[in-house]
C-alpha cells in the first residue's frame, strides 16, 4: 500500500500522547447571553454552596503562580478569576494548582469547576469542553542558548527539540516542521511514552515540568526548548535567545468549563464584559 507523506505526518502525530492538532488562534466560543458590563451572571448548580474551584498554573510568573511561603497565588489569570467570580456573585474562590498533564481529566471528573492555566483554544479542545471568549493571544516559540550558534530553524537539522509532556506544543511542532519542509513527519523510533520519539531530521524529548525542560536547554540535552511564549519569560536570561523568523502557531487563552455545563455561559458573558469594559486590558498591562 502506497501511503502519501501526510499520512506518515499524520501518523507521526498521532503517536505522540497530546491531543491538539491545528491552529488555536481565533477559535474562541463565542460569548452569550451578555446582559451589559459589570452585570452579574448567574452560578452555576456546581458552585452553588458559594465557592468557585479553578484550576491554575502554580509556575508560571505573571500567570499563575504559588508562593509557597505565603500559599497565595499570584498572576493575571489570578486575577482574571477572582474578578471574574466577583461579577457572578460567587463569595470564594479556592484555587486549585493544575498542571498540562491533570488539568484535563481534573475537569472532566469535576475536581475542578474550570481552567485557566494558560490553556488555548483548539479544536480538539472544543470537542471535550466549553470555552470562553479569549483573553490573552500569544505564539508557540523556540528558545536555545546563545553559545548554540544555533540562528535559524535550518540550523536544527539533525538536533533536539524539548517540549513538556502534557502540552500542544510537540503536535504543533510537528506539523509545523513537516509544513516548512523541514521534516517528512516520518517517526523512525519512539519509546513506550512517547518521551523520546526520533524523526528523520530532529528529535524530540517531553518532560514533566517546565523547569526540568529549561534544565534540559542548558545542560544541552535538547537544543531547543519549544513553549508558549508567556510560559518562556519565566525561563528567558540573557544567555537564552528565541529562533528569530520561526513561530510555530498563534495560541490564544481562554478559560474551559464542562461541555454544556451551567457555568459554561455565564463565564463566557461575564468574560466578554471584562473584554468590553476594559479590564482585561488593565490586567494584561498590570502584569505584562
Amino acid at each position: 500500500m502506497n501511503v502519501s507523506r501526510r499520512t506518515l505526518c499524520a501518523l507521526a502525530l498521532s503517536a505522540l500522547p497530546i491531543a491538539a492538532l491545528g491552529g488555536c488562534a481565533g477559535q474562541g466560543a463565542p460569548a452569550s447571553g451578555s446582559t451589559g458590563s459589570g452585570s452579574p451572571r448567574a452560578a452555576s448548580t456546581s458552585t452553588a454552596n458559594g465557592t468557585l474551584r479553578a484550576g491554575v498554573r502554580a509556575d508560571v510568573i505573571g500567570f499563575g503562580y504559588l508562593n509557597e511561603t505565603t500559599d497565595n497565588y499570584y498572576g493575571l489569570e489570578i486575577d482574571i478569576v477572582n474578578d471574574l467570580a466577583e461579577r457572578m456573585g460567587i463569595d470564594d474562590v479556592e484555587f486549585v494548582t493544575v498542571t498540562p498533564d491533570d488539568r484535563k481529566e481534573m475537569l472532566l471528573a469535576g475536581t475542578i469547576d474550570l481552567v485557566a492555566a494558560c490553556y488555548s483554544i483548539a479544536v480538539t479542545r472544543l470537542e471535550n469542553f466549553d470555552f470562553s471568549p479569549a483573553y490573552y493571544e500569544d505564539a508557540v516559540i523556540a528558545v536555545v542558548q546563545n553559545s548554540s550558534m544555533i540562528a535559524s530553524i535550518d540550523d536544527m537539522r539533525g538536533r533536539t527539540f524539548g517540549t513538556m509532556s502534557g502540552s500542544n506544543a510537540a503536535p504543533l511542532l510537528s506539523q509545523k516542521l513537516y509544513d516548512i519542509g523541514f521534516s517528512s513527519g516520518v517517526v523512525e523510533q519512539a519509546n513506550d511514552d512517547n518521551s523520546d520519539v526520533s524523526f528523520d531530521t530532529w528529535r524530540l524529548l517531553q518532560f514533566p515540568s517546565y523547569e526540568e525542560l529549561s534544565d534540559a536547554l542548558e545542560v544541552g540535552t535538547v537544543d531547543a526548548m519549544v513553549l508558549d511564549g508567556a510560559i518562556a519569560h519565566t525561563y528567558m536570561d540573557d544567555k537564552r535567545t528565541i529562533i528569530e523568523g520561526f513561530e510555530i502557531a498563534e495560541q490564544s487563552y481562554g478559560i474551559a468549563t464542562q461541555k454544556g455545563s451551567d457555568l459554561s455561559d455565564s463565564v463566557s458573558a461575564t468574560l466578554q464584559d471584562m473584554l468590553d469594559d476594559g479590564t482585561i486590558a488593565a490586567l494584561v498591562d498590570k502584569w505584562d
